[in-house]
Parts: structure tokens; C-alpha cells; sequence
């Protein structure tokens, strides 16, 4: 009996060494485990003491700290998205466009990222304020056409259109979008480096667009722009019809007047030539001509049915009948 029982405490002695050597064992594993840590190429690693940082690891490798003391709290380093929601903004011309960005950034001072956020949603927090803050602030300084052409392409429209058209508007591009899209990166990076240790590497505008709301006013004040310029086409057109109808008539009556002046020139050119040729005939044979003249112009003052009654004696007229003289009749016997 006594032989069982000693066995029986060398068996339950052998179990307590064994579970002492066991939690020894286990303790020693862990408290070696959490003596080191690994810091990744894709990570900075800060190691806190009683939630106060000690001690500051960038570069990749195995490092020690004092076990159950020290915890280590990792920060990714790398390029991270932020995608923002869209938000309904007003231009300097009173517009109501909805704005959608995205941003790129990345934590460059660990230390001053982890006292002054502790967290990457606290971070994030920032990053959403910083960034909306600046896009509202720049996109409500800044004309539409400003905010959503990035050229001065030139418009379909002449200058007097579009002047009525977009009457007390900015339609010019003097820089374009991307120059906006600058001024949002430039004042939402304004601090966050200093005060935060995150640096916003870029941002962009997914897309500006109206407000669905206003959307149906939009086209309809389109439709009713493009009705005013094609009335002002049609105005043009005609106006520019009567122009060249005036101009055509003012020079069809050049054209004849300058007709009528070369044709009354030849006329009297030609009347001077013909008074020429009769000068001529009658200065070389005055008896002739005035015998020719008088022939021609009996025809037209004895013409068929006219009865006259003249003196052939004391007329110029017939005097050339005076001297003709019937030819005398015989008879043969």
C-alpha cells in the first residue's frame, strides 16, 4: 500500500515538475516572441512605453524591444487613395455644378502622424475636410467655363452671340481646369505636412457636372439660347439679303446710266459723222444735193391721200417740177 502511494506521488510530482517546465518554457517563447519585431520594406514601425513613443524604425529588418513593456504600433508608408463623395458646389456666376475628386496621399513623419491622429481613420478624417474644404473654396471663386473647359478652343459662335447669349458671364478660359484642380492641391497640402505628417501627393476631379435638379432648366435655357442666335442668323441673313439687293440695284442703274451715256455718245458721234458727210456733198456739188434732198422728200410730203395746195411758182419745194416738161405726142399719120 505505502509502494502505491509513493508511486502515486512520484507520478503527480512528475506531472507538477512537467507543467512547471512547460509554463517556464512557454513564458520564456513568449516573453523572447514579443522581445523582437519585424518592420516590413512597406511600413514604418514606432515603438511605445506606457503610450509614450520611444523609438522610431523606418528602415526594414528585426529589431528588439523590452518585452510586455514596449508594443510597437505599425503605419503603412505608402501611396494610399482617398476617394471623396460628390458635393454640390456654387460657381462665381451662381452655377450649381456637382464636383467629384479623389486624392492620393501618404504619411512622410511617422511621429508626428501618430501624436497628433493616433489612427488612419482619424487621418482620414482630416483628409476629408482639408480636401472639401479646398474644393469649395476655389471652386466657388472660380467662373463655370473656368472650372470645365481646360482650352480657349474657339466657339462656333461670333463674339456679338455669345455676348448676348452669356450676358454678365466669364466665358473666357484664361488657364483652364487643370489650373483649378492646382489651386485645390496647393491649399488642401497648405499644413497637413507640418501639423499632420501626411503629404497629399495629387488630386483630381472624377467629374464636374449640374446638379440633376437644375439639369431640365439647364437644357431648356440652352434651347432657348440656340432659338435667339438662330433668330439672330435669320436677321442677319436678312439683312445682308437687302444689302446686296441694294448694292445690285445701284449697280444695275450704273450700268444702264453708263449705257445710256455710251449710246447717246455713238448717237451723236454718228449724227456728227452724217452731218459731215452731207457737208461734204453739198460743199462738192450744192445743185446736186439740194436736187437729191428734194427727191427725198417728196415721197414723205406726197404721200398716198394728201392734197396740197400749193403755188409750184413761188415754191422751193416743187421747183424742181418746173423744169420738167412732158415729153411731146405724135402722131403718126
Amino acid at each position: 500500500m505505502n509502494i502505491v502511494n509513493r508511486i502515486r506521488n512520484l507520478r503527480d510530482m512528475s506531472t507538477v515538475r512537467w507543467s512547471v517546465i512547460s509554463a517556464i518554457a512557454l513564458f520564456v517563447l513568449i516573453t523572447v516572441w514579443s522581445s523582437f519585431y519585424v518592420v516590413d520594406v512597406r511600413e514604418s514601425v514606432l515603438v511605445t512605453q506606457f503610450g509614450r513613443v520611444v523609438d522610431t524604425r523606418t528602415d526594414a529588418g528585426l529589431y528588439f524591444k523590452l518585452p510586455f513593456v514596449q508594443g510597437v504600433t505599425r503605419i503603412d508608408r505608402r501611396l494610399r487613395e482617398w476617394d471623396g463623395e460628390p458635393s454640390d458646389l456654387l460657381t462665381v456666376d451662381k452655377e450649381n455644378i456637382e464636383v467629384n475628386t479623389w486624392a492620393r496621399w501618404r504619411v512622410t513623419d511617422p511621429l508626428k502622424f501618430y501624436e497628433a491622429l493616433r489612427t488612419d481613420t482619424a487621418g482620414l478624417g482630416v483628409l476629408d475636410g482639408q480636401i472639401d474644404s479646398s474644393v469649395k473654396n476655389v471652386i466657388s471663386v472660380q467662373p463655370l467655363m473656368e472650372v470645365l473647359r481646360n482650352t480657349e478652343r474657339r466657339l462656333k459662335y461670333t463674339a456679338e452671340e455669345l455676348e448676348e447669349a452669356e450676358a454678365a458671364k466669364n466665358i473666357g478660359v484664361k488657364e483652364g481646369r487643370d489650373r483649378v484642380v492646382g489651386e485645390i492641391l496647393i491649399k488642401a497640402m497648405s499644413g497637413t505636412e507640418d501639423r499632420y505628417g501626411f503629404r497629399i501627393e495629387k488630386i483630381g476631379v472624377k467629374h464636374f457636372n449640374y446638379v440633376r435638379d437644375v439639369i431640365p432648366k439647364i437644357y431648356e435655357r440652352m434651347s432657348s439660347e440656340r432659338i435667339r442666335i438662330a433668330n439672330r442668323y435669320e436677321s442677319e441673313g436678312q439683312e445682308r439679303a437687302a444689302t446686296i439687293l441694294g448694292e445690285m440695284t445701284a449697280e444695275l442703274e450704273r450700268i444702264e446710266s453708263e449705257g445710256y451715256r455710251d449710246s447717246t455718245r455713238i448717237r451723236g458721234e454718228a449724227d456728227a459723222e452724217v452731218i459731215k458727210i452731207y457737208a461734204d456733198a453739198y460743199g462738192k456739188d450744192p445743185d446736186f444735193y439740194s436736187f437729191d434732198r428734194t427727191l427725198k422728200v417728196y415721197p414723205v410730203a406726197l404721200g398716198a391721200g394728201t392734197r396740197l395746195v400749193v403755188s409750184p411758182d413761188d415754191s422751193d419745194l416743187f421747183r424742181q417740177l418746173k423744169t420738167y416738161s412732158k415729153p411731146a405726142i405724135t402722131e403718126d399719120k
